[in-house]
């Protein structure tokens, strides 16, 4: 019988072949895997904040979707561009979106209205983000609107109507400092119990100076939502075609958002600031 032999060489091989496929299946371990999710106020999607409070939320993701309703704008010519979060609501001149208000927005008598606009200075007129129409009168039920722009700066004016309509608020002292060609973050609170008026601009309540944004109207009640047959995205309603009011036809002074609008919430009550500012931080990151 021959003898055998094995070489040192063909099993020092054959380990460290062993070795380089064990090796190359195992996966690097990431410390950040095991991490937590980083939360604001406690959340880790701006879709937990309020959950129950939220009556309508447009992504304007490729849709002009109501996820709540899951009933879809009217649209005029808008398309959809680079949102904060995916994509958002390309609007321009002559161009805009109309949702028929369902039951419970119509039911709203406190409220929080949060969006998230890009736009540029537009030279021919006002540039109205969001218009809670009044069928009536020359001015909506509620108006959010950029008015006295330059090329460094704007005046935001909001005006309301409360009190099934006979009282009226304007809110006219805000004003933006180089709102222009970036993402700004604006959110509207109104609290019927105290009626109370909050606007925050990037997750924090305004402040320029002594002037803040906060406003108290006397007698004011709910908010006139009751008889708001439309809601505009991207124009006032006297600027769509035909007009929504009998009020007013086309104006000049007016004109419509030239720049890209996503995130909009609308909420049954005034959120808090510390919600606002979790609000703004969750959606800056997607989330």
């Amino acid at each position: 019988m021959k003898n055998i032999k094995f070489g040192w060489r063909p099993a020092i091989c054959l380990v460290a072949a062993i070795g380089f496929f064990a090796s190359s299946c195992q996966k690097k371990f990431d410390p950040n895997s095991y991490k937590p999710a980083e939360t604001f106020g406690g959340y880790s999607a701006s879709s937990q904040i309020a959950s129950t409070d939220l009556v309508a939320y447009w992504a304007f993701n490729g849709s002009l979707v109501d996820s709540v309703s899951n009933t879809s704008c009217v649209n005029t010519g808008t398309t959809f561009g680079t949102g904060i979060v995916g994509q958002g609501l390309q609007c321009g001149l002559n161009t805009y979106a109309i949702f028929t208000p369902t039951t419970a927005i119509k039911n709203l008598q406190s409220a929080t209205i949060s969006f998230w606009v890009n736009t540029a200075e537009n030279s021919t007129g006002i540039q109205e983000a969001i218009c809670f129409a009044n069928s009536t009168q020359f001015w909506s039920n509620l108006d959010l609107f950029f008015d006295g722009q330059s090329a460094t700066g704007a005046t935001f004016k909001i005006h309301a109507y409360g009190n099934g309509g006979n009282s009226e608020e304007w809110l006219t002292n805000w004003t933006l400092n180089n709102p222009w060609n970036t993402w700004q973050h604006y959110v509207l609170t109104y609290d019927s119990a105290s009626a109370t008026f909050n606007f925050y601009v990037n997750g924090s309540l305004y402040q320029s100076g002594t002037n803040v944004g906060t406003a108290t109207a006397a007698n004011f009640g709910a908010l006139n939502f009751a008889a708001v047959p439309a809601i505009v995205f991207g124009t006032i309603q006297f600027m769509t075609t035909p007009s929504l009011t009998s009020g007013a036809t086309s104006q000049s002074w007016a004109s419509y958002l030239t720049g890209v609008l996503d995130e909009v919430r609308i909420y049954d009550k005034a959120l808090d600031a510390s919600d606002i500012a979790a609000l703004d931080k969750l959606e800056l990151l997607g989330r």
